[in-house]
């Protein structure tokens, strides 16, 4: 094959390490922008924290590691100290300073500006508020730390008990196999053939029924831990446990026997036949509802992991006056500065580290992105804000209707800046905290010609359910022809999509008995 030479023109689009850093900031959440700014710290030399300003997130080895990284600062510094007495201006001086600071450029994640208007409000209010949740965050953050699992409260119960060697190895193997509900993740045959299998044990032996006998003992000692339920094999049992604790009565009684036998009829609230078969009156079925309502059915969640709950808001919004204050958390911004020891020895180096330097524009151009991020999400808050006022003075029911397109048009961004602005932000409002996506729903037709947002179907489906009448509640239909009669266009299951959506019951299973 003879070679050729040829000459072919194309066009694609080439994204600066920069500008790739910056659109990957603005789609990170913050605990993820926590983490980034955590990495970069450790790989970075000249990227530093304010001493005097300590970040939520910070913890005691979070701490540690920092003074740790100070006194090696110290320690470099004192051997440049001649090397950094230069004209007196200092690259920190330049480009550096506290974040917050640094001169903002005319492109904004890959959408050119001709003017950049976000503006850094300093909240002076807010930060009580804000500092609240971030003390009721600590506290669990320290409870998680501290190791306080279900396992472990389970083992410091047993700890003081003088059980034999077998008896304390069957027992840990039933704490090992709860899943986070505290209910027995596998059945007791299984976990007895897996142990057999495991100790060379031949099934129907004498040592078999040994481990059948321990296991089972272990299980009743299990079960009688704190808290009550745990180790349970299933819901009925579950509450069994729990009802067997509660004062002797015929409603007890009749309680334990709805959940051992029909407790599915009770879910289903028929009242016609759990009278039938169980031989109570309907206020004696009630009184026992009510028992069985006040048991726990999952008994390992107050020791889940909550961390996946945890919600740091990114926007404050308060009535200032007779308008709204649009502000960002101040807990959430990472305090960034350069470092000054090594950018005063950086400079003394008049005639080598290009690798240094690099570095030290890499550090200027990350606090620059972040700066960049605070500030695009603060100027689509305004925005949404602006749109959604009457959500601020009546709630969820008076939203408008908004695509993201619309804000995209209005701040001069692309659609996916603005999605990536309002995917996992969140903002605090007299009403709540709510995600940035939250304030943006599809249009419904009205009878007057207008426009309903879907979010405020949904508050007003919402509403309908929590004023009817839970001895007779609306079904799906009876909602839509309410909703139709308020001059809003909704299908039957338009309206049950929304109420699952809600995570409310059908209206058989709202019903009281």
């Amino acid at each position: 094959m003879k070679p050729s030479l040829q000459v072919r023109l194309s066009q694609h689009l080439a994204l600066t390490p920069q500008l790739q850093q910056s659109i990957r900031l603005l789609q990170l959440s913050t605990l993820e922008l926590h983490q980034e700014v955590e990495q970069m710290l450790e790989q970075n030399p000249f990227l530093d924290v304010e001493e005097e300003s300590a970040s939520p997130f910070e913890t005691p080895l979070d701490r540690t590691l920092k003074d740790d990284r100070a006194s090696e600062r110290k320690e470099v510094a004192a051997d440049n100290d001649d090397a950094g007495s230069g004209d007196g201006e200092s690259i920190a001086e330049v480009s550096g300073q506290e974040f917050g600071t640094t001169e903002r450029d005319d492109w904004e994640n890959g959408t050119e500006r001709d003017d950049f208007d976000g503006i850094r409000e300093t909240p002076s209010a807010a930060g009580a508020s804000a500092n609240g949740e971030d003390d009721e965050g600590g506290e669990a953050q320290d409870r998680r730390a501290a190791g306080a699992s279900l396992q472990d409260h389970l083992r410091t119960q047993i700890a003081g008990m003088r059980l034999r060697a077998e008896d304390l190895a069957a027992l840990n193997v039933l704490i090992e196999s709860l899943n986070e509900d505290g209910y027995l993740a596998d059945p007791l045959a299984e976990i007895v053939e897996r142990l057999a299998a495991m100790l060379g044990i031949a099934v129907g032996s004498e040592a078999h029924d040994e481990l059948i006998d321990s296991l089972q003992m272990a299980l009743r000692l299990l079960q009688s831990l704190e808290p009550t339920g745990v180790g349970a094999r299933d819901l009925p049992e579950c509450l069994l446990l729990q009802l067997r604790l509660t004062p002797a009565c015929r409603e007890r009684r009749l309680a334990m026997t709805i959940c051992e036998k029909y407790l599915e009829l009770l879910a289903r609230r028929d009242m016609r036949r759990l009278t039938a078969l169980t031989g109570g009156s309907e206020d004696q079925i009630r009184a026992a509802q009510a028992l069985i309502v006040q048991c726990e059915p999952k008994p390992g969640r107050p020791f889940a992991e909550a961390e996946s709950n945890i919600i740091v808001p990114d926007i404050i919004v308060q009535r200032s006056g007779r308008g709204l204050r649009v502000m960002l958390n101040p807990d959430v911004m990472p305090k960034l500065r350069i470092n000054d020891l090594y950018a005063q020895a950086m400079r003394g180096q008049r005639n080598g580290g290009g690798g240094m330097s690099a570095r030290l524009q890499e550090a200027r151009w990350f606090m620059k992105n972040i700066q960049q991020r605070f500030d695009t999400i603060l100027r689509v808050s305004k925005a949404i804000v602006e749109r959604q006022k009457s959500f601020f003075t009546h709630g969820a029911i008076a939203m408008k209707p908004l695509v993201l397109r619309e804000i995209a048009d209005e701040l001069g961004l692309h659609e996916s800046t603005i999605s990536r602005v309002t995917t996992a932000k969140y903002m605090t409002t007299p009403y709540g905290t709510y995600e940035l996506k939250y304030f943006f729903g599809s249009s419904l037709n009205t009878d007057a010609g207008g426009n309903a947002s879907s979010t405020a179907v949904r508050a007003l489906i919402q509403q309908l359910v929590a004023a009817e009448n839970v001895a007779k509640p609306l079904s799906d239909s009876q909602i839509a022809q309410m909703l139709e009669e308020q001059g809003i266009q909704v299908a039957r299951r338009t309206v049950a999509k929304y109420r699952e959506a809600l995570k409310i019951a059908p209206a058989s299973l709202r019903k009281t008995i």
